[in-house]
């Protein structure tokens, strides 16, 4: 356990990649490569079954009803007679004699909210608005479409008696009710946290079983998107009665000189009905299958009923330090052995790595200093809402990271473990953040929970107790903060000594929660950080939360009336551009760095307009990851490789001889800017600053040319383009895997007749998809746009729009078509692609 009476901002940091999960299935790899040649593989954590626990992917093949959270006669009787309970095996609807022919066939992760239309709904105060939630008809006054059902069958073959079998669910939102062949099992109430169920003694072995879901979503856990139902993961666990603990599997690591040593901790649990004499055998294997490291724990008796501790150590000479540069990972397999049997295993990868916060000089990673290059993050995506497909995960890492982002704070919840395994294995820090700051018994098992799953990984590099807690920090209950705070960090540090702890604080971090802090994260508030660090020079200080700029992808006039704002400059009254907060963190060694509200936008919190907005604008990237001007900035100052961003578009057909403004973004020392060949003058490029000029509109090309040393390096232009003619679509793969969940991301755009993408297009586009797969979503990043996420049609937003098409389980093609939908006059020229499918690795699927 770790000292928690001390102050410590010098700590050194382990990493296991994917963390310490139950074995998942065999999910097929390479499936393309990211940023320096990052590998996109799918995000499961590189996890496989290891004999004898079996672990079975239950996504496949699901039945879904709306309830009724008002109407029993609506919500298929629960609650009419207050009997549901009474008596256990009588709930019909999970019986093999309930009849659920009219319930709509889905697979998961699934996110109703999605798929609703918005409502405009202002009545009542901020708190009971549908605002926030991006307009989507859910609360206690929408009970119609707030409950949602889930029914499957499955077999359980005979010779399963005597083994445990749960069910797994790696999270829904939000309040749940299982039963299992007509019996009451147990309920859940959180939306973020994974939860499971022992279903040993209620299933039917040799014969066919039926679990069925009641989800309520009526009660959100945050004031943003949430989405609504089972929108992660389920899985069907089987394993030996003496068995490892959930997530107990540990492995800390500490570099000293050109080796490491590794603490190798796990805990046995015994349910069996004899004691049992168990040791656990450690085997460390590097990136080529080579094992590096052995360890075996001396065998401990396990009494029926009782958990053991067992621990030893192992030590890696030159070991390969994982970094966002170098994503280096080795992969640990623990063994529970009884008499020379192995009754339980688990295999996971880890990485090996040294954090650390300093006061005076900032963030250091693997001992060399590292600034962090942040954003924050909701979890939804155009199309999919909350559910999101694995790959889908480690596309969004790789946006991010092409514009040197190498951090990402998850705001405000435990994040799903998908993501946090594409981190892992793809270079991306993290700063992984509870949902409650609480330390209620719920609030503790929710921190207790995110920390012992991804207390192993490499990427997370500090935890987060909360977010702009206002009322903890200061006033009526800042003493009850100062306890809240110091329960949780020291439980943390109980947890995970090798890690620091921090929260994300709106305010000057004087008093309340920010005492029991091991590092101080500054919301906004540029004005208080220097004054933080002058009076408590021994405290080490990040950014949590910074920028708040706004623009709308593709816009150069900020109009209420459009809800549009501007791409050079938008942003909130508390907030800062990217150039004035990376000018102020960037440029003091003593700040770690921060995290830039927000990477991607997201689905609620319209700002700096409500209705018809029904989502965010704080995005450097929009709801589909299609860049902003504003990512460019990023780019250029984040990234070391020459950076050169022209803006904007040079289509203002009727604005000839009008002023328009032209920025440059780059990292080059100085660019001339040319209109239709005739130079404009060359400006200086100031440290983490832009150029720009006036220029008169005129048809044809506005040409930025970056110099470097006196030398020409990187030439962009804008040219004018003509009339739309005709559709194009891009996949960002050819080749996806025909697995049941491997997407291929498609963008949508239209070209001239010279073949020039149209920057200003906005034709609506229908869609068929054939073959091999099936359409699961579009999107354009319109933060107006009310079209539906699942219809296959969408209108273009600024040139631009998204679809996602998900594989079938058989190789083969898909093929995707797009046609103008309702032309106003010539018609563009259709276009096709063919994605293919390939067959892969053996899916453990339940049937």
């Amino acid at each position: 356990m770790v000292d928690t009476t001390r102050r410590t901002f010098i700590l050194s940091g382990i990493g296991l990649a994917g963390s310490c999960l139950l074995p998942r299935a065999l999910w097929a790899a390479g499936i393309g490569s990211g940023p320096a040649g990052k590998s996109l593989l799918p995000a499961h954590g590189g996890e496989s079954p290891v004999a004898p626990r079996e672990q079975w992917l239950l996504d496949f093949d699901w039945r879904f009803a709306f309830g009724n959270g008002d109407d029993p006669t609506k919500d298929f009787g629960y609650g009419f007679g207050q009997g549901d309970f009474s008596k256990t095996g009588d709930f019909k609807i999970a019986t093999t004699d309930f009849d659920a022919a009219g319930w709509r066939a889905l697979d998961l992760p699934h996110d109703w909210a999605v798929e609703l239309p918005p409502v405009h709904d202002d009545t009542g105060d901020d708190d009971t608005r549908l605002t926030s939630h991006g307009y989507k008809p859910l609360g206690r006054r929408y009970p119609a479409t707030s409950v949602g059902w889930y029914r499957r069958t499955f077999e359980i073959p005979a010779s399963d008696r005597g083994r445990r079998i749960w069910i797994e669910f790696d999270g829904a939102m939000r309040d749940i009710v299982l039963f299992v062949n007509g019996c009451f099992i147990g309920r859940h109430d959180d939306g973020y946290t994974p939860f499971r169920f022992d279903l040993t003694d209620f299933l039917n072995y040799g014969g066919s079983n039926v679990v069925a879901l009641r989800v309520d979503a009526s009660f959100g856990d945050g004031w943003f998107y949430e989405g609504a139902g089972i929108y992660r993961h389920v899985w069907l666990t089987k394993m030996d009665p003496v068995h490892l603990g959930r997530w107990e599997s540990v492995v800390r690591s500490a570099v000293e000189g050109d080796a490491a040593s590794l603490e190798l901790a796990g805990i046995v649990e015994n349910e069996s009905g004899h004691a049992v004499q168990a040791s656990l055998e450690w085997s460390i294997t590097d990136a080529s299958g080579r094992v590096i490291a052995q360890a075996t724990t001396p065998a401990q008796a396990v009494a029926s009923g009782a958990s053991t501790d067992c621990r030893t150590t192992a030590h890696i000479d030159a070991p390969q330090l994982w970094s966002p540069d170098e994503p280096h990972l080795y992969t640990a397999l623990v063994k529970l052995v009884v008499d020379g049997a192995t009754r339980d295993a688990e295999q996971f990868p880890f990485g090996i790595r040294t954090a650390s916060f300093d006061p005076d000089r900032g963030f250091f990673l693997n001992g060399k200093p590292l600034k962090i290059q942040g954003t924050c993050n909701h979890q939804d995506h155009a199309g999919v809402g909350a559910a999101l497909p694995d790959r889908l995960q480690s596309f969004r890492v790789g946006v991010l990271q092409g514009m040197g982002c190498n951090a990402v704070r998850t705001s405000h919840n435990m994040p799903t473990p998908e993501w946090v395994a594409a981190c892992d294995r793809m270079g991306m820090m993290m700063m992984c953040e509870t949902r409650h700051m609480s330390s209620s018994p719920s609030g503790m098992q929710q921190l207790e929970t995110m920390v012992k799953r991804y207390r192993n990984s490499p990427s997370v590099i500090l935890w987060s107790i909360g977010n702009e807690e206002w009322r903890l920090q200061k006033g009526a209950l800042e003493q009850q903060g100062e306890r809240i705070g110091a329960a949780m960090v020291e439980r943390c540090h109980e947890l995970d000594p090798t890690r620091v702890v921090s929260a994300a604080v709106n305010g000057n971090n004087e008093q309340g929660v920010s005492d029991a802090l091991d590092v101080i994260g500054f919301n906004y508030n540029l004005k208080y950080p220097d004054v933080f660090h002058r009076e408590h020079p021994k405290r080490a200080v990040y950014g949590s939360e910074t920028s708040s700029a706004i623009a709308t992808r593709g816009e150069y006039a900020t109009d209420p009336k459009k809800n549009t704002v501007n791409s050079y400059d938008g942003v909130v009254e508390w907030g800062e551009t990217p150039e004035q907060w990376w000018s102020f963190y960037g440029t003091r060694d003593w700040l770690a760095g921060g995290f830039a509200w927000t990477g991607f936008d997201y689905r609620g919190e319209p700002t700096p307009y409500g209705w018809p907005s029904v989502s965010s604008q704080f995005g450097i990237v929009d709801l589909c990851g299609f860049p902003k001007d504003y990512y460019y900035y990023y780019k250029a100052w984040w990234t070391k490789a020459p950076s050169l961003h022209v803006f904007p578009h040079w289509n203002w057909q009727g604005r000839e001889g009008q002023e328009i403004a032209v920025w440059v973004y780059s990292n080059l020392d100085e660019v001339e800017l040319l209109l239709n060949g005739k130079s404009l003058g060359i400006q200086q490029v100031p440290r983490f600053g832009h150029v720009q000029w006036k220029v008169a509109y005129a048809p044809g090309a506005i040409e930025a040319r970056g110099r470097r040393d006196g030398r020409t390096v990187l030439v962009e232009r804008r040219e004018t383009t003509g009339a739309a003619r005709k559709l194009r679509l891009t996949a960002d793969r050819p080749e996806i895997d025909a697995d049941g969940q491997d997407v291929a991301m498609i963008t949508v755009d239209v070209l001239d007749e010279h073949g020039r993408p149209v920057p200003t297009a906005n034709n609506k586009i229908a869609f068929r998809i054939s073959g091999a797969g099936k359409l699961i979503g579009v999107g354009n990043g319109d933060p107006n746009c009310h079209e539906s996420d699942k219809e296959p049609r969408r209108s273009l937003f600024n040139g631009l729009a998204q679809v996602i098409v998900q594989s079938a389980t058989d190789a083969g093609s898909i093929r995707i078509e797009a046609v103008e939908e309702s032309p106003a006059a010539e018609a563009l020229t259709p276009a096709s692609l063919t994605i293919a499918t390939k067959r892969a690795a053996p899916r453990r699927v339940v049937a």
